[in-house]
C-alpha cells in the first residue's frame, strides 16, 4: 500500500518497538507531526529545547536497553541536538535522531533553516543518512536502528527532507538487514579466551576493571560469577557503576581521577588487569607511563578500534562482553579444575588482605560540621533512603563525583551520567527520559546549581507530561569543580566561578508548577528528601552546601593514579600540582 513518507516513518518506528518519542516540532517535520495526530501506539513528549530531546532519549536507552528516539526540525534545531549526539557517541548510548531538512531541490541553496546536518553530525554519530527517495525510507530506518543497537552501541542520525515526508511510496518493511561492510564480532577468539583464563589462574594480584560495556551487553551476571569464582576484586569506571553491586566484598568502587584510594592502588600494584567493556580513557589511566606498570593486560571489547588505542594490551579479545565472559568462566573452570581454582583463590588471599588494609587506612571520608551541610552527606542520605534502588541521574561537576563515590548501587541500568563528554545540563532532561520509560519508579536527578540552570526550562516538560523527577540541587553557589581546580592548580586565582545571583530555585520550581523545598542545615536534609520522595509529581530540593568542600581523592591531570591528593593540600603540594599540570 502507498503511504506518505511521514506515515512510513511512524509505521517503521512501531515495528521497531518504539513507544516513545522526545521531540519539538518545526516547519520541516510538520508532516510527521500531522501524521502523529491520529497515529496510535506512540507517545510524544514535547521538550522545551532540542538538546533535551537527545538527552531524554539517552536516559530512555540507558535504563531500558532499547533504542531511544528523538525528532527535531531543521537548522538550529538540528545544531542544538549536536551536543546530545556527541554525548551519546562518547558514552556508547543507542539512540536514533531524526532531523528535518529543507526540500531536496533546495539543499545547498541556503534556504530558510537549512544546515548541513549530515556534515555536522558525521563526526559525532556512529552513522548518518540523508534520505533522498521516499522509497528508501523504510530501509534506511531499519538500518539506522540496527546500527545503533548492534556492535558498540551509539547514535545514528537520519536527515529527512520535507518533500520526502510528503511524497507517497509503497510501504515495504525489510525484515532482514544485511550490511556488507558492517559485521560486528560477538564471540571472542577461543584461543585468546583460553590464554586469558590461564592468566587468571596464574595471577596473584589480579583486578577486574569494568566499564559501561558490561551494562550495555547485560553482562553483570557473568561478571559476578567470574569475580566470585576466582575471588578477583572488581573496580568500575564512572560509566560502569551498577555493573557490580557496591556492597559486595570484592567491590573496589570507582577508579581513576576521583576514584577510591584502594581501587587506584590495587590497579597500580596489580600483576593482571582484565579490562571488560572499558576504553582506558584519560580520567582512568592518569599518566599512561605509570598506569598498571607491573600488569599483563587483557582487554575485552566489542569495538576493535578501542583495543590498544590508549594502552598497549597483551591479550586482546574482540567480542560481546556477555558472551566473552560466559566463555571465560567456562574456560577458567576447564583449565583450572576445582583444585586449580582453589589454589588460585588461596594464593591471592594476601592480595585481598592488602586491599583491605588500603581500604581501612584510606576510606572515602569527609569532616562533619553541625552548622553546614556537607554534600557527601546529602548523597549518603539519598542512598540510605532509597536503599540503593532508585534510578540516579546526575549533571556534571563535583556533585556528579560525590554521587559516584557515595551512592551504593545495587543494580545495573539504574545510573545515568555524562561520562565522556561531561555535558553540564544533562541531568534534568536525561531524568525525564528515565521517568517516561519507568512509570512509577523513583527517579532522582542529583544536580549542581551551575549544571541545573543550563536546562532548567525542562521543569515545564516534567510538569506538563507528569514526569515525577525529584531533582536535588547540591547548591554551592558556583562552578564547584572549577573552583577546586583554581584553588589547587591555579593557586587560588579565582575567576568566573561564582553564581551568587542564581534564581531562587524553590520559586523557580513553583513558577513551573512543581514543588520546591529548601534545606540549609544538616538537620533539614533527611526531612526535605523524605518529603520530596513522598510528594507526587516533579520536585526540586535546593540543598545549600559548603561551597569550600572539594572532591577527594583527586589525581591532578598529568599525574599518575598513585599520586592521589587525599585532602585539601598544603601550599607545597599545590606548587607541585601546578608544575605537573598538562591540561584540565
Amino acid at each position: 500500500m502507498k503511504l506518505s513518507g511521514a506515515r512510513i516513518l511512524l509505521e517503521c518506528l512501531k515495528r521497531e518497538g518504539v513507544d516513545l518519542i522526545f521531540g519539538l516540532p518545526g516547519g520541516a517535520v510538520l508532516p510527521v507531526y500531522d501524521a502523529l495526530y491520529d497515529f496510535q501506539g506512540i507517545r510524544h513528549i514535547l521538550v522545551r529545547q532540542e538538546a533535551a530531546a537527545g538527552h531524554a532519549a539517552e536516559g530512555y536507552a540507558r535504563t531500558t536497553g532499547r533504542v531511544g528516539v528523538c525528532l527535531v526540525t531543521s537548522g538550529p534545531a538540528a545544531t542544538n541536538l549536536v551536543t546530545a549526539l556527541q554525548d551519546a557517541y562518547m558514552d556508547s548510548i543507542p539512540i536514533v535522531a531524526f532531523t528535518g531538512q529543507v526540500p531536496t531541490h533546495l539543499i545547498g541553496n541556503d534556504a530558510f533553516q537549512e544546515a548541513d546536518n549530515v556534515g555536522i553530525t558525521r563526526p559525532c554519530t556512529k552513522h548518518n543518512f540523508l534520505v533522498k527517495d521516499t522509497r528508501e525510507l523504510a530501509r534506511v530506518i531499519r538500518e539506522a536502528f540496527y546500527i545503533a543497537s548492534t556492535g558498540r552501541p551509539g547514535p545514528v542520525h537520519v536527515d529527512l527532507p520535507k518533500d520526502i515526508l510528503v511524497k507517497e511510496a509503497e510501504f515495504v518493511w525489510p525484515e532482514q538487514v544485511s550490511l556488507r561492510s558492517y559485521n560486528p564480532t560477538y564471540d571472542g577468539h577461543p584461543g585468546q579466551i583460553r590464554k586469558a583464563a590461564r592468566l587468571l589462574l596464574r595471577a596473584r594480584r589480579p583486578v577486574l576493571y569494568v566499564g559501561g560495556g558490561v551494562i550495555s551487553s547485560d553482562a553483570h551476571r557473568e561478571l559476578l560469577e567470574l569475580a566470585e569464582l576466582t575471588q578477583i576484586p572488581v573496580t568500575v569506571t564512572l560509566m560502569g557503576l551498577g555493573a557490580f553491586p557496591s556492597e559486595h566484598p570484592l567491590c573496589l568502587d570507582m577508579l581513576g581521577m576521583h576514584g577510591t584510594y584502594y581501587a587506584n592502588m590495587a590497579v597500580h600494584h596489580s600483576d593482571l588487569l582484565v579490562a571488560v567493556g572499558a576504553r582506558f580513557d584519560d580520567r582512568v589511566t592518569g599518566k599512561i607511563e605509570h598506569f598498571a606498570p607491573q600488569a599483563e593486560i587483557v582487554h575485552i571489547d566489542i569495538d576493535p578500534s578501542s583495543i590498544s588505542k590508549n594502552i598497549k594490551v597483551h591479550v586482546p579479545i574482540v567480542g560481546d562482553c556477555r558472551r566473552v565472559l560466559r566463555a571465560l568462566v567456562d574456560a577458567v573452570r576447564e583449565e583450572g579444575g576445582e583444585e586449580g581454582l582453589a589454589q588460585a583463590r588461596e594464593a591471592r588471599r594476601p592480595w585481598l588482605a592488602q586491599i583491605a588494609e588500603w581500604r581501612q587506612k584510606h576510606p572515602l571520608r569527609y569532616e562533619w560540621d553541625d552548622n553546614v551541610i556537607k554534600p557527601q552527606y546529602v548523597i549518603q542520605a539519598i542512598s540510605e533512603l532509597t536503599r540503593g534502588e532508585a534510578y540516579i541521574v546526575t549533571g556534571v561537576g563535583q556533585h556528579q563525583m560525590w554521587a559516584a563515590q557515595y551512592y551504593r548501587f545495587k543494580y545495573p541500568r539504574h545510573w545515568c551520567t555524562s561520562g565522556g563528554l561531561g555535558t553540564m545540563g544533562y541531568g534534568l532532561p536525561c531524568a525525564m527520559g528515565v521517568a517516561a520509560a519507568h512509570p512509577g519508579a523513583l527517579v532522582v536527578n542529583i544536580d549542581g546549581d551551575g549544571s541545573f540552570v543550563m536546562n532548567s526550562q525542562e521543569l515545564a516538560t516534567c510538569y506538563e507530561e507528569n514526569l515525577p523527577v525529584k531533582t536535588v540541587i547540591i547548591n554551592n553557589g558556583g562552578h564547584g569543580m572549577v573552583r577546586q581546580w583554581q584553588e589547587i592548580i591555579y593557586r587560588g586565582r579565582f575567576i568566573a566561578i561564582d553564581l551568587d545571583r542564581s534564581p531562587d530555585f524553590v520559586k523557580l520550581a513553583e513558577a513551573y508548577g512543581c514543588v520546591g523545598i529548601r534545606a540549609t542545615k544538616p538537620s533539614e536534609v533527611v526531612p526535605a528528601l523524605e518529603k520530596a520522595f513522598a510528594t507526587p509529581g516533579p520536585v526540586v530540593v535546593d540543598v545549600v552546601v559548603d561551597r569550600w568542600e572539594f572532591v577527594f581523592p583527586m589525581v591532578p591531570a598529568g599525574g599518575a593514579n598513585r599520586d592521589m591528593i587525599l585532602e585539601r593540600p598544603s601550599r607545597a603540594v599545590k606548587e607541585q600540582a601546578a608544575r605537573s599540570q598538562t591540561g584540565f
